[in-house]
This record gives structure tokens, sequence and C-alpha cells, in this order.
């Protein structure tokens, strides 16, 4: 089982143990560490990328119980040196944070959110109206939102029985296997880019400005 530490840790560099090699794909190798700290593409968030022992690490799956690097090259079994690239992991996390902040600020407006993908240029939380939704447009949306960005908010993080769940200062707590901002305040300026309502689902489109 390939340890998750990107769970409870920040580092973006490390050095751990290369414990297969193995050819893939198109000239492609899957390498499996014994710890890693590449978050897999899943959970509504795309893989991290970066290098192992300066090797390209593509893309990053979950196989089972372990990770499955992609790399452009093999790497030898081992220790081994990894480095996740900072600036697609700190897009990635301000996206999915601001995800989470999004059906925050929306639950009290009668949605519940059921659903998210937060992909840069894509990122969207889709939300299912409750016997006592609120009509909603973005400008009000994009304000409630940003409020709670501005709060300031440290991240919370919980595993208990190999479940993770996540959450802002004094706001709820969800599960989720994502990576997150250390405080609100990272994430950034929220813009509603499109809200779209179909059959009782709102989707609502948004960016983090850089």
């Amino acid at each position: 089982m390939t340890q998750r530490l990107y769970f409870d840790r920040d580092d973006l560099a490390m050095q751990t143990k290369v414990l297969s090699c193995s050819p893939a794909e198109e000239g492609n190798f899957h390498v499996i560490l014994d710890a890693t700290l590449f978050h897999p593409q899943g959970g509504g968030q795309p893989s991290d990328q970066g290098t192992i022992n300066g090797v390209e690490v593509l893309r990053v799956f979950q196989d089972g119980a372990n990770l499955v690097h992609l790399t452009v090259a093999p790497v030898a079994v081992g220790n081994a040196e990894i480095e996740v690239r900072a600036a697609a992991r700190s897009l990635h996390a301000r996206l999915h944070s601001a995800g989470h902040l999004l059906a925050t600020s929306m639950e009290p407006l009668g949605w519940v959110a059921t659903k998210g993908h937060h992909w840069p240029g894509e990122a969207r939380v889709v939300f299912e109206r409750t016997s006592r939704a609120q009509a909603v447009e973005a400008p009000l949306v994009e304000q409630a939102v940003n409020e709670l960005v501005q709060t300031n908010s440290p991240r919370r993080i919980s595993v208990e029985d190999g479940m993770r769940t996540i959450g802002f200062g004094t706001m709820d707590m969800s599960a989720c296997g994502g990576t997150h901002v250390a405080s609100t305040a990272e994430v950034g300026h929220i813009r509603i880019v499109k809200m779209k309502e179909k059959k009782g689902q709102l989707s609502v489109q948004y960016e983090v400005e850089a």
C-alpha cells in the first residue's frame, strides 16, 4: 500500500523508495513508491506532476491500494528523491478549496452540493435544490463565497478509520481526499463564471484569480 503523505503534509519534496518500475503504454513506465507526496487524479482533482530522481512524472492514478506514477523513463528500484511541481499543486489546491467554500456558502441558501469538478478552466460544483432553496444569481453567490475567503479560516484535517475529512475554521467538515490550502485567504478571489439550472440541478462554474 502506497503511503499517501499528502493527506496531512504540504511538503513538495522528500526522500522515498521506489518499490517497482515496469514498462507501460507508449514507451512510458509505471512506478510504485513506498510513500508519495503526489496526489493522483480523482475526487474531482487533476493529478500532480513533478519528478522522481529527475525523471518526469506525467500523471498519477490509483490502482487498488497503490498509487501508480506514470513516468517518461525508467526509475531504478531503491532510494529516490521526489518533487511535486509547485505551481500546479497550488492552483489545484486553491480550486479544490474554492469548491468547498462554494458548497458552504450555498447551503444556507437552500442548495446542497452533490458533485464537484475542480480542474483549471472548467471548475464547477453541481447543486440540488431543497424545499427552502432561494433564487440565486452570480453576484450574490460570488459575494457570499468571497466573504468566506476573507475570514482567513485555517484548514482542519482529520483522519479516522481511514476516512479523511477536511474543513476550514468552524465550517462543517466533509469527506475529501484532495489537496487544500492552509487557510481560506490563500484561495484568493473567486469569480463566478457561469450558472445554469436544469431539472432541479444548478451548475456553478468558477475560477480563482491569479
